[in-house]
């Protein structure tokens, strides 16, 4: 009986707890790591985060060579590191490996590595490794044949990034077969070299100008899930979310769009949408477009809400990939390159690390 009156009382006290923290409204957390910056020893690390559209994506007519002012803007701010908004090979390995639920993610995101780790000899895992060593005991000055083979490695781990670098840091007459490098690898780095994309035309031609070695591959797509298999219910989380898109904000973005589009025939009008895209103001007509409309969407199935929490989820994740980065060589000036929607919440996680400063897009782009 006792025992019975106890745990009424406790249940009394944790109720009233409850209504006491109601009543005084929403709990705030008294610690703040972003007002926590150090000051570390030596260089800090900084990043700068460059929202982008999808090259891809992009009119066929706009002239790749258009975006020089970009390149040499980015130049000037000098990154030791850049990372770009692609699967590293050891994530795409993982996912493999659950194709119950990563099958289609694996079809659209990870490129095959199977030619590339016949030629060379080595899995994914072991590829990895592989281009790790190589890059610890890199030399100063080396040969064409040592880029050749670091460029197959690189192929073999699924960082097609990575082994891009080293292909254009070769001059071209030694883009030959060789080292580890066949017909038909030569072929895919070719391919890479012209292809209409930011990891390519942006990341890959910036870091063989300023002399670097690599990309860091840190998107992350282990929080994708596969469709429903009831075909209702997929029906209805499209409709509850293309119709909570469907909004003023939305309408005022696109508007933006297709002005800033009307200047895509300059290099002074595609430096003026990166501008746009890194502007204050641009994020939060994300938010408001696209995610804020979702999380307000009244589906009982909260559709929205799912939508939102897979949206946070990939974004804290990549971000973690940019801090394990910077974790491992303190110091770093990196460049992150990312598509436009994900900028607002990369600079919001980062800031929140006590070892990362950020810069202002909108400076270096003037």
């Amino acid at each position: 009986m006792f025992r019975t009156v106890r745990a009424l009382v406790a249940a009394l006290i944790a109720s009233s707890a409850v209504i006491g923290v109601a009543q005084a409204g929403e709990y705030r957390p008294t610690f703040h790591p972003e007002s926590l910056k150090g000051p570390p020893h030596g260089a800090p690390n900084t990043v700068l985060v460059l929202g982008t559209p999808h090259l891809s994506g992009l009119p066929k007519s706009v002239d790749l060579a258009l975006l020089s002012p970009l390149l040499d803007r980015l130049a000037a701010w000098a990154p030791t590191a850049i990372a770009t908004e692609d699967l590293s090979g050891l994530q795409c390995d993982a996912l493999r490996r659950n194709p119950a639920r990563y099958a289609q993610t694996v079809k659209m995101y990870c490129p095959d590595t199977m030619a590339a780790e016949r030629a060379v000899g080595l899995d994914v895992p072991a590829a990895n490794a592989e281009a790790e060593r190589l890059l610890a005991a890199w030399p100063a000055a080396p040969t064409g044949a040592q880029r050749r083979r670091l460029a197959a490695v690189f192929m073999a781990a699924g960082e097609r990034g990575s082994a891009l670098v080293q292909w254009l840091r070769l001059p071209p007459a030694e883009r030959t077969v060789g080292d580890g490098l066949n017909d038909e690898l030569v072929a895919a780095l070719e391919k890479l070299r012209v292809r209409r994309n930011e990891s390519d035309q942006v990341a890959a031609v910036l870091a063989a100008r300023l002399g670097l070695e690599r990309l860091w591959s840190v998107d992350d797509h282990s929080a994708d899930t596969p469709d429903s298999p009831d075909p209702a219910e997929q029906k209805a989380a499209e409709a509850a979310i293309t119709g909570a898109w469907n909004n003023p904000a939305s309408r005022a973005q696109q508007a933006e769009n297709d002005r800033l589009s009307q200047g895509l025939t300059s290099a002074e009008g595609l430096l003026r949408l990166y501008r746009a895209y890194n502007g204050p103001k641009a994020q939060r007509l994300v938010y408001e477009s696209d995610f804020g409309a979702a999380l307000a969407e009244p589906s009982p199935q909260g559709f929205g809400r799912q939508y939102v929490g897979y949206w946070e989820t990939r974004n804290l994740r990549m971000v973690s990939n940019i801090r394990d980065v910077l974790g491992q060589h303190p110091g770093t000036r990196m460049l992150a390159i990312v598509g436009a929607s994900h900028k607002g919440y990369y600079e919001a996680y980062l800031n929140q690390m006590h070892d990362v400063r950020l810069t202002g897009a909108d400076v270096v782009l003037r």
